[in-house]
């Protein structure tokens, strides 16, 4: 237990200082715990969790390392328990209609998506859209959106940072063969702009049958989950970056609303 404590504590960037003045304990107590020779109750490891803000997965690990039961419960998102948060998922992404958005887990397979994405996603290879899809592999990969990516060598860079931030952080070993699989794709050439200043955001830019359209996009999650599955869950909504763009997907969704009826 005391050696994922102190794993944590590394990641966070806290010395045990830091952290004893945060938890409101001393660096001896800090110190005692991640040696070995103080074990934890219940209530201070909770603390120590929060103040190191370990996602409820990597929690139940420290818990049982720990030599008690795991706190958090795991349910799938068809569990009758998480309707009403699967229902919400569903009004958020329709809501956000005409413009893009979908639901993530944390490795990143498409769990929800309004009819917006859909509509960008046309003529991309079908093992790519085969469930479970993996956004970022659909993104990226050159059967996939990438070469209707006018900002490829920008855009892969945003991905693989989050990817890189995300296996720095959870050790996760599905998300580093992901990255690993996700850097040996083709990547345009550096132009050696691809760390400047992007204005105020990483701009999404693709090339459609409508023209180039330009998005930025916002990520949402649970504000206070107890369950594991719905910590992990993300929504990412993406909105247009320019007049011309909001206009496009208008006419693209009063197109489909026709063809609907």
């Amino acid at each position: 237990m005391g050696a994922l404590l102190r794993l944590w504590r590394e990641r966070r960037g806290l010395s045990q200082l830091n952290l004893a003045c945060r938890a409101d304990v001393s660096s001896r107590h800090v110190s005692f715990l991640e040696t070995g020779r103080s074990q934890p109750s219940r209530e201070m490891l909770l603390h120590l969790c929060e103040e190191l803000e370990i996602p409820l997965r990597e929690r139940n690990a420290l818990f049982m390392a720990a030599g008690f039961a795991p706190v958090y419960a795991e349910r799938s998102l068809d569990d009758p328990a998480l309707r009403a948060t699967r229902e919400a998922v569903e009004l958020v992404l329709h809501g956000h209609e005409p413009y893009p958005a979908l639901a993530v887990d944390r490795h990143w397979r498409l769990v929800s998506a309004n009819r917006a994405l859909g509509a960008l996603l046309t003529g991309l290879a079908p093992e790519l859209l085969q469930p479970p899809v993996n956004v970022l592999r659909l993104s990226l990969h050159p059967s996939g959106l990438a070469p209707r990516i006018l900002n490829l060598a920008q855009w892969r860079e945003h991905l693989l940072a989050r990817l890189r931030h995300q296996v720095e952080l959870t050790a996760d070993p599905v998300l580093s063969t992901l990255l690993e699989e996700l850097r040996g794709y083709p990547a345009p050439a550096p132009s050696g702009r691809e760390h400047e200043p992007a204005g105020v955001v990483v701009p999404l830019c693709l090339e459609t049958a409508a023209g180039p359209l330009s998005f930025f996009s916002t990520i949402t999650v649970f504000g206070t989950p107890i369950d594991i599955t719905l910590s992990e869950l993300a929504i990412e909504s993406f909105f247009p970056a320019d007049p011309a763009t909001a206009e496009a997907l208008r006419q693209l969704s009063g197109q489909a609303g026709r063809l609907a009826t």
